[in-house]
């Protein structure tokens, strides 16, 4: 199978009608060819970018050694840093949605492999924050970093009008997964009573 081929044939996995046969899940009934294809087309790109960021997360996550809360822990933290926020292990919890006594745990885990260190609140003597080692930094900068950033050229090739509707179009989605997710969530809670 030629590179194309096997591009199609995975594209193919996200078309409407291979998850759509019966129409189950979409009535289709009033879309076009034409529209059906394009749609398609952005279902299959969609797919594809998600297997590209799946395979980057998980060679990141080998190169540094860590599970992916780690590494959602250390980009918050290194964003944080870039901007001149302080990050207490509060406010990192709230951030990747984990309690307080699994924070405790990720951090210990992330200062004994040398990746974080916790230093007295400049301001509150109760608080502690937490900074990302200089190693770790330039590890993940230089790898993880540079790879993800790279997605900066994608958006660049666009057109203004082009970024706006690629913009709108991720926060649409964005939003019908999450009310999907919220309806999902409420039909399951119901059967479970």
């Amino acid at each position: 199978m030629t590179t194309g081929a096997a591009n199609e044939e995975r594209g193919s996995l996200y078309h409407v009608a291979s998850n759509n046969e019966r129409s189950e899940l979409i009535d289709v009934s009033g879309v076009d060819e034409v529209t059906m294809a394009e749609i398609n087309a952005i279902m299959g790109a969609l797919g594809r970018l998600r297997e590209v960021e799946r395979k980057l997360s998980d060679e990141s996550q080998r190169f540094m050694k860590l599970g992916e809360t780690d590494m959602r822990a250390l980009h918050f933290l290194m964003v944080s840093e870039n901007r001149g926020v302080i990050v207490t292990p509060g406010a990192l919890a709230m951030q990747i949605g984990i309690s307080a006594a699994s924070t405790t745990k990720l951090l210990d885990r992330l200062e004994r492999g040398g990746h974080v260190v916790r230093h007295p609140h400049p301001s509150d003597r109760r608080a502690l924050t937490v900074t990302v080692t200089q190693e770790t930094r330039r590890a993940a900068t230089g790898s993880v970093g540079r790879q993800q950033a790279r997605r900066f050229y994608a958006a660049a090739r666009l057109t203004s009008a082009e970024r706006e509707a690629v913009a709108r179009f991720l926060d649409d989605m964005a939003n019908e997964l999450l009310e999907g997710s919220k309806a999902w969530h409420e039909s399951q809670t119901e059967v479970s009573h």
